[in-house]
């Protein structure tokens, strides 16, 4: 099974989506019981590519062996994606290529490059050659709806898979792989790497240590105090947060911590073998210390479990809205479809009296059908104020969709894949009028243009 994810950090819809999760906490349904209206039935795509509501359509703006501006070719598996606003109608997005060791043949290279290559690590037997992982940066004017530019702009990792935006205007790409230096490469890996917005060409690769070397999967920054809120996928994965010694400046060192719950019987939201956490029922956050972010047996959240540390199922998609945020457990819940939960920061969030008043962490919704809520991966907030997940699902139960969450957890259609792949990197535009979202595999990146103001929940 592939694994993707995707988180819109903040933007369009956010006030909006607050609000309604702040007063449906208590009488928010069982997700996938009843869907709701939204946009909507779907309307069959001739071209067998999307189907989507009427009103809306879609044009493809990037695909797998494009030529870009750099001379290399647009790399496949695209994944995660953060979308920027340069100014005068013109739209940076920053997209994940979630490619491994051995998948060369569809990465951004045909021949070998120069040594002096900027690349973060090269395979170990053939060192003219950089791993296939990274970002690409692709220009979007919004005015003529086309692409101005594209170019590789991180090379050299492994399994970029999703990661978020910063309140300073960069990307930060996250590594899901654990390959140590010697198992075929030159490095460890395992980091979070930034992509400024505005950077023209390669960045110079850096991973960032002190935010942990984990199965990473996706990042959200609060605005309000730069700390980085980080999923794991994995099933026993944790929720961490890494609190900088330098707001901005994330490569300048800081302290990572894991969630636990001031409830000390909760150790497990997984609800896989009984019910620990129950929609409608805010708990209270605690933060434990972990002393060796850079793991080099790949047990840090074992180390955090340890010291009390709470297991979530499938950490994937995060997003930062107005003073809280949500995130995706793939397999989590006792169906094993999928949550999404809400946290809500402590006002001395990260500082001295953060005990006094502590973060807050929800439930928000909990599925029990996949027709209606399927491995919900990558997440974004809809101008509409609802939340937008991709779904990450490879079986015969249903089909991938985008999904519509509104304020009560209830869950409508938004889009469906007419071939078998998985859909990514939800994010929108700036101005909220077109959504931008990946196609993994073959790499499709479309522009999806629609009223996405016109959502009914009734």
């Amino acid at each position: 099974m592939h694994i993707s994810r995707r988180q819109f950090g903040f933007g369009l819809g956010s006030i909006a989506f607050a609000g309604l999760a702040a007063r449906s906490i208590a009488q928010a349904p069982v997700a996938g019981m009843n869907e709701v209206r939204g946009y909507g039935p779907l309307v069959r795509d001739p071209n067998n590519l999307i189907d989507l509501p009427k009103g809306f359509d879609y044009r493809v703006i990037s695909r797998l062996g494009n030529i870009m501006d750099d001379g290399f070719l647009v790399p496949n598996s695209a994944d995660g994606m953060g979308a920027f606003d340069l100014g005068k109608g013109k739209v940076a997005l920053i997209r994940n290529h979630e490619l491994s060791v051995g998948d060369q043949g569809v990465g951004p290279f045909t021949s070998a490059v120069p040594k002096d290559f900027n690349a973060y690590d090269r395979m170990a037997n053939d060192n003219s050659m950089p791993l296939p992982g990274g970002t690409t940066t692709l220009i979007y004017d919004m005015k003529t709806g086309q692409r101005e530019a594209e170019w590789l702009s991180l090379s050299g990792t492994i399994r970029n898979c999703s990661g978020g935006i910063t309140p300073w205007g960069s990307w930060l790409t996250c590594e899901e792989n654990m390959t140590r230096a010697g198992q075929g490469v030159g490095k460890d890996h395992g980091y979070i790497f930034e992509v400024p917005a505005t950077h023209r060409g390669l960045v110079t690769p850096v991973p960032l240590k002190a935010m942990g070397r984990f199965n990473h999967e996706a990042a959200c920054v609060d605005p309000r105090t730069g700390i980085a809120y980080l999923t794991e996928d994995r099933g026993d994965g944790l929720l961490y947060r890494f609190i900088p010694n330098e707001k901005g400046q994330l490569a300048k060192g800081g302290r990572l911590e894991a969630l636990a719950f001031v409830e000390a019987d909760i150790k497990d939201t997984r609800n896989w073998t009984g019910v620990q956490v129950t929609k409608g029922k805010q708990y209270h956050a605690k933060w434990v210390a972990l002393s060796d972010p850079e793991s080099p047996n790949d047990d840090l959240r074992k180390q955090g479990a340890a010291k009390g540390a709470a297991l979530f199922a499938r950490g994937e998609g995060i997003f930062w809205g107005n003073g809280e945020l949500f995130f995706a457990c793939t397999n989590g819940g006792a169906a094993k479809f999928g949550q999404i939960f809400r946290y809500v920061p402590a006002v001395n969030e990260g500082h001295s009296g953060e005990s006094d008043a502590p973060g807050i962490i929800d439930l928000f919704m909990e599925s029990t059908n996949a027709a209606f809520y399927n491995y919900g991966d990558n997440i974004a907030v809809m101008p509409n104020g609802h939340l937008l997940v991709c779904e990450d699902q490879y079986t015969d139960i249903s089909d991938n969709h985008l999904r519509g969450v509104d304020g009560a957890g209830r869950t409508y259609m938004v889009g469906k894949s007419r071939v078998q792949t998985e859909f990514a990197g939800g994010c929108f535009s700036p101005d909220g009028s077109t959504l931008f979202v990946n196609m993994m595999e073959p790499t499709m990146t479309l522009a999806i243009k629609g009223p996405w103001g016109r959502v009914k929940s009734a």
